[in-house]
């Protein structure tokens, strides 16, 4: 099982919103926890260290979710890695939980985000409400982006117009591919680089409300 941080309320209820938020390269699962007071009141996260030690692909001393080949393309072998064992702690997640949760966010930063996309089009319908920052729409066999894996899922994508590391070309790109095939997609843009930035995570706590609504 993938190692974690969480972050729960002193008095949980039930129903209560679960964000599941996964890191970008180099870094690891102390990195996004530090955010829950900015998410919405009484939200439990829970935030997973990638599989992956970053230092072999000169990522530093942290985490990687896969090695990064350049524009939109993970390196094969380690992505599909990621991707069951993040499927594998998805699965467990309500163990480490205090009471039942409410609507589930799967979301993240960088490669955190590229995760997210990627395993909501590989479990269709599982993961209703996805939050990318700052990701892309990876170029891999596993992922597929057509009517059919993108039903039942809202996707919420927040990206900097000045980002150097994850071109804002392939947030447009990729919403533009998630839309063609009928996605909900809440598109958020920010005059910031790699970052996720105070306004972003306002505009994902709104979203979550529409998107809880009947």
């Amino acid at each position: 099982m993938l190692r974690f941080e969480s972050r729960f309320p002193e008095e949980p209820r039930e129903g209560a919103p679960l964000f599941v938020l996964l890191h970008g390269r180099g870094s690891d699962e102390n990195d996004l926890v530090q955010l829950a007071p900015r998410l919405p009141a009484g939200a439990m996260i829970v935030t997973p260290r990638a599989p992956h030690p970053g230092g072999p692909w000169g990522y530093g001393g942290g985490w990687a979710w896969y090695r990064y080949l350049g524009q939109n393309r993970p390196e094969e072998d380690s992505f599909r890695s990621s991707l069951e064992q993040l499927r594998s702690f998805l699965g467990g997640v309500d163990e480490l939980l205090p009471v039942s949760p409410g609507p589930r966010v799967l979301g993240g930063f960088s490669q955190g985000g590229t995760m997210s996309l990627a395993l909501a089009l590989n479990e269709p319908g599982r993961h209703p409400l996805v939050a990318d920052f700052s990701g892309f729409l990876p170029d891999h066999p596993d992922v597929e982006v057509r009517a059919e894996t993108v039903a039942g899922t809202r996707f919420f994508w927040a990206h900097g117009t000045h980002d150097a590391a994850v071109s804002f070309h392939w947030a447009e790109e990729g919403r533009r591919l998630l839309e063609q095939a009928g996605a909900d997609v809440t598109a958020r843009d920010y005059p910031i680089g790699h970052a996720i930035s105070p306004q972003g995570l306002q505009d994902l706590g709104r979203w979550l409300e529409v998107s809880r609504r009947p």
